[in-house]
């Protein structure tokens, strides 16, 4: 479903009385669910947005997004986890593995067929014909695609498992994960790994399985459906759905001395000072805290671990960042009832300074290549003049007709050769051009006609290219050019007020800088933290504009003068930004 890029149409945030009813409405879905997760999946004050988009194939889906990550998406009524969701609850829907070279085609749009399973010791679990289930790869229990079932485990079993298993209806690396933090799955040991017995003494500890390890097994028989996409629904029977005990990559009983819970401090702050180091820039402040938790902190996990602050000492994420204000790390502060902000950092405190930055695996270095986003490269754009029909008599020995579109040096050489041509320079001052009735018609007022002889060769070429109808040529990057008549429309910035003396800041023309205005929205949302949606231009049919809540001028002064390149004489309105220190 999410395998091509898919269109937004409004971003805005979740209300209370909205917050209850999905809370509900998840409980209902998902009985597995107990209260406490219900509450962090569904936060109660925390941000959470609604992004109603167009799938490339026309399904309106509503994506609920939270921390900056999408959780949950809803199509025709019913309600589905994403894999950020379920690589923090692996067990809530029963899971099937596949081998690791599926995953690319799953991306791509197939739907899973049955030869490309794998069946554990324990057999295939037990589901039905349009349950929702999990999808796996072989040596890793975080699931990388979610789909409904086309048949019973029965059915399949009967088949020989032949024919095709699930319609797959979202996947690690589609284009739904990339509108979250792009994180990559956890290793998480699958649950007939976790049987075996531990190793003690001084045993090498064993490497955590990479999402990419190398194919194990007979492949012979895989097969796979492509581009199949379906919207049936399902009955919720997820498997039962314990929390896990075991933190993969931790020691239960370490024989070091330290505790689980101290590892897990030691793993928090190392995170921390991670994400303080690297992610978190000046222009994120301020940032929420369940932002800098969901986007920053659990990116910087390292791999073969699982961040989970409830089992740390610390317990709440507002106790310990509170802690590190008494260490004057960071500067916290409660900006509306309820949340609260990191709204400074100390980036020379010697704790962050010293602290070193692991390096990644070459399969999270991999991942991080092939998904990184490519820079925005802003048109070509040409001044040109096109010729109205009273000046057609002007250029038509040179070839050119009415309509047609021309560079201000072309217009210069033509009107150059037609006075020499015509043998019109002035024979005792080369500098002087005499007016026959074709420049005299082109060129002249009618009350100069009589009385304006000759003129100086600047006067006349600047006369006629004032005459010329204006136009301009765009030329977007690996594309052909694309003449366009009138001025050229800067993207305009404007201010309005709404209800209750509220700012709302509006975007236009994007669109002819090669911007979607879609993505713009959604970009602007997550940094500024303010809602954000599309809406018609009052008056002109057809055109949209950004409107997004607050003076949010200096965030788009950056994300376009310095991420899309977009020169500053094509922008109207950056002089509207707040000043230092006043209140949006």
């Amino acid at each position: 479903m999410f395998a091509k890029a898919f269109r937004v149409k409004s971003n805005t945030a979740v209300k209370g009385s909205d917050r209850r009813k999905l809370r509900a409405d998840v409980a209902a879905a998902f009985p597995a669910f107990g209260a406490e997760q219900l509450s962090e999946l569904v936060p109660g004050k925390d941000e959470l947005n609604i992004v109603k988009l167009y799938a490339h194939k026309g399904d309106a889906v509503a994506v609920y997004v939270s921390g900056r990550n999408p959780v949950l998406f809803e199509l025709k009524g019913t309600l589905y986890p994403t894999v950020y969701t379920l690589w923090s609850y692996p067990h809530l829907l029963p899971a099937f593995t596949t081998w690791p070279p599926v995953l690319e085609k799953l991306v791509g749009g197939a739907d899973l067929m049955l030869p490309g399973l794998t069946v554990p010791p324990g057999g295939l679990p037990q589901v039905q014909q349009g349950d929702l289930c999990a999808i796996t790869l072989v040596g890793n229990r975080a699931p990388v695609a979610i789909g409904v079932a086309t048949m019973s485990t029965a059915e399949m079993l009967a088949a020989g498992l032949k024919g095709k298993g699930f319609t797959v209806l979202h996947t690690y690396l589609d284009h739904l994960w990339q509108f979250g933090d792009k994180s990559s799955p956890p290793s998480i040991v699958p649950l007939d790994l976790q049987d075996a017995p531990e190793c003690t003494g001084n045993a090498k500890e064993e490497e955590p399985v990479e999402v990419d390890s190398v194919l194990q097994g007979d492949m012979e028989g895989l097969s796979l459906q492509g581009d199949e996409e379906s919207s049936v629904a399902y009955k919720t029977t997820p498997s039962e759905a314990t929390e896990d005990s075991r933190e993969v990559g931790m020691d239960q009983d370490p024989a070091g001395g330290k505790t689980f819970q101290e590892q897990m401090d030691e793993l928090l702050l190392r995170c921390f000072f991670h994400a303080l180091k690297c992610r978190v820039t000046k222009a994120d402040l301020p940032l929420l805290t369940s932002t800098f938790l969901g986007s920053h902190m659990y990116s910087c996990c390292p791999e073969g671990q699982q961040l989970d602050i409830k089992k740390s000492s610390y317990k709440k994420l507002s106790k310990f960042l509170h802690h590190m204000m008494k260490e004057q790390i960071v500067q916290v502060k409660e900006l509306s009832k309820g949340v609260e902000s990191i709204v400074a950092v100390d980036w020379k405190h010697p704790s962050i300074t010293s602290f070193v930055v692991p390096e990644p695996s070459p399969a999270a270095q991999s991942v991080q290549e092939d998904t990184k986003e490519k820079p925005h490269h802003p048109p070509q754009i040409e001044y040109l003049y096109c010729i109205p029909a009273n000046m057609t008599s002007l250029f038509q020995e040179s070839g050119h007709r009415k309509g047609s579109a021309l560079s201000g040096s072309e217009v210069r050489a033509i009107v150059i050769d037609y006075a020499k041509k015509n043998n019109l320079v002035d024979e005792n001052n080369k500098n002087l051009v005499k007016m026959d009735p074709i420049l005299c018609d082109c060129i002249l007022e009618k009350d100069e006609q009589h009385t304006i002889l000759k003129l100086p060769w600047d006067k006349l070429i600047e006369r006629c290219l004032e005459r010329l109808k204006p136009a301009y040529r765009v030329t977007f990057c690996g594309q052909e050019p694309i003449v366009k008549k009138g001025d050229i429309c800067p993207i305009d910035i404007t201010l309005a007020q709404r209800t209750y003396n509220k700012k709302v800041t509006l975007i236009r023309n994007l669109e002819v800088f090669g911007l979607d205005p879609y993505s713009v929205a959604a970009i602007l949302q997550q940094r500024c933290q303010a809602s954000a949606t599309i809406t018609p231009v009052p008056g002109a049919k057809d055109a949209i504009q950004v409107q997004i809540q607050g003076n949010q001028i200096n965030h788009l002064s950056r994300l376009l003068l310095e991420e899309y390149n977009i020169p500053r004489k094509y922008i109207k309105g950056l002089e509207k930004a707040p000043k230092a220190g006043k209140k949006k």
